[in-house]
């Protein structure tokens, strides 16, 4: 598991970078990847959405637009510097008529009381928690009975994607970040964390072993991704 300072040290790091990295390292899929999220999302029909990780806010704002039911999002991180860069997009945000605010928390330790939002997102973040397992059993904790938690994460990529998608991500990642970012050191902990994160069943596994049911994996892109689907029982 990773150390969380060393995660936060990180993301402070590149901030100000980190949206243009993303479009650059994925190709641009990162957004399709969102928009999925989303529509599956609004098939719940939630009212409350919390959005953990939310880093510069985009899972947010694609909330935002595109889950008609949504009333209330509220992101949160525990990097400073990434919210006050999702504090500043959503100055510049058109009016989606949802509300959306951002605040410092830690996943381990939500500041929420218990079954108080509708449905969970964590978009990239669940990879980067120092306790997974703990962190899971918050986000069912402050889910609302029959509420879903929705997981977009970097998986373990089919065996014919395998050796491209690693070499990749060893060798042209790092290259790139750095000079997109000017800490090519920092995204060495991406292709670290990639490599060593389950797979899809093995995550299914640990989301039903935090108290979750009816566990569901899509993958996308040759399952360089996925996104996990969970409920909480009623």
């Amino acid at each position: 598991m990773p150390e969380a300072q060393a995660v936060n040290r990180f993301f402070s790091s590149i901030a100000n970078r980190y949206d243009l990295a993303n479009r650059i390292m994925s190709g641009g899929m990162d957004i399709l990847w969102r928009r999925r999220l989303a529509r599956m999302v609004a098939r719940e029909a939630p009212a409350d959405i919390l959005d953990l990780a939310t880093g510069s806010g985009d899972v947010a704002f694609t909330l935002a637009r595109r889950v008609p039911t949504a009333k209330t999002i509220r992101g949160m991180d525990f990097c400073v510097a990434m919210l006050d860069e999702a504090k500043a997009k959503m100055k510049a945000a058109a009016s989606s008529g949802v509300r959306i605010t951002f605040e410092q928390a830690d996943c381990h330790r939500l500041p929420l009381p218990d079954a108080s939002v509708d449905a969970i997102t964590i978009a990239f973040g669940l990879r980067n928690l120092e306790d997974r397992a703990k962190g899971l059993q918050e986000m069912e904790r402050v889910l609302r009975p029959g509420g879903c938690l929705f997981v977009l994460e970097f998986s373990q990529p089919y065996g014919w994607m395998r050796p491209f998608y690693y070499f990749y991500l060893r060798n042209i990642i790092p290259i790139v970040s750095g000079w997109i970012t000017g800490d090519r050191q920092a995204y060495r902990y991406l292709s670290d964390s990639v490599s060593a994160f389950p797979d899809r069943n093995e995550l299914s596994k640990e989301i039903k072993e935090s108290g979750f049911r009816s566990v569901s994996a899509v993958a996308l892109t040759a399952s360089i991704v996925a996104i996990h689907q969970a409920r909480k029982s009623s």
